[in-house]
């Protein structure tokens, strides 16, 4: 199916409880974290988008109930001198999740793709040859048992206009927002056609793109989530074990702990 991102514009408001719905939600992600601890897999959640798009509020949300003990955020800005010197794959290579841990990306190996090909940060036959490259990591990470999501979180340039003034406006915000931001709003339309490429290249059955429209935060955030949840749930074992008798008799000795019918 293609992915036109006109059709994620809509940014209709959130009809539910949105509270009591995120909560629940957080519940089913908590969940699916312990089956990952439990059955030793491994997934990663990666995340694009447009800048002010809410990748890190979604992020945020995502992970409010996990144990940072198994799992890793990895923002990913420009690389560095060495890593420049590389593959543009190594640097995401040691940034990969172990087994029993879930790798979110808030950005990712597809910059090659997206602003290294618009800013002219690589050459023509570099991102050209990124498609089938990136295709093939994923492919081989899948096949060894790597799970992933891919979401890219959309809003409309009005929206987007409306979070940079945001930002502008709310002293602890500005932090986040720089000239980037403006030198990539004023080459929409390029992006907009690097995106549409990176869609038709890399929507694959192991990894396929999830576009989420995020013009409304709240019912953004809630369609981001579900998908998450949905995906991980078809893919990873959500049986748990039951209690181990040596340890009931543990507690049952120390406290006078019963089995709950």
């Amino acid at each position: 199916m293609t992915i036109d991102l006109a059709d994620y514009e809509q940014g209709a408001k959130y009809k539910g409880d949105y509270e009591a719905d995120l909560a629940a939600l957080q519940q089913r992600l908590a969940k699916i974290q312990v089956a990952h601890i439990l059955h030793g897999k491994r997934s990663v959640i990666l995340l694009e988008g447009w800048d002010a798009a809410g990748k890190g509020g979604i992020i945020k949300r995502m992970s409010a109930d996990w144990d940072p003990r198994y799992y890793q955020v990895h923002p990913i800005s420009a690389p560095t001198q060495i890593e420049q010197d590389h593959h543009f794959l190594w640097r995401f290579w040691t940034r990969l999740p172990a087994s029993h841990n879930i790798g979110i990306f808030d950005r990712s190996w597809y910059g090659r793709v997206l602003v290294e090909r618009v800013e002219g940060f690589c050459s023509k036959a570099d991102w050209k040859r990124g498609y089938d490259e990136i295709n093939a990591f994923e492919k081989q990470l899948a096949q060894a048992g790597t799970n992933f999501v891919k979401l890219f979180v959309h809003i409309t340039q009005e929206t987007q206009d409306e979070q940079l003034a945001q930002r502008l406006d709310t002293p602890w915000k500005r932090w986040k927002t720089g000239a980037d931001d403006y030198r990539n709003r004023g080459k929409r339309a390029d992006y907009l056609d690097a995106m549409q490429a990176m869609f038709k290249k890399t929507d694959t059955k192991h990894a396929p793109w999830q576009v989420i429209d995020n013009n409304n935060r709240k019912a953004g955030r809630i369609a981001a989530l579900t998908y998450v949840a949905d995906r991980l749930e078809a893919l990873v074992p959500m049986d748990f074990p039951d209690a181990d008798p040596a340890i009931v008799k543990l507690a049952r000795d120390a406290f006078g702990y019963k089995v709950k019918a």
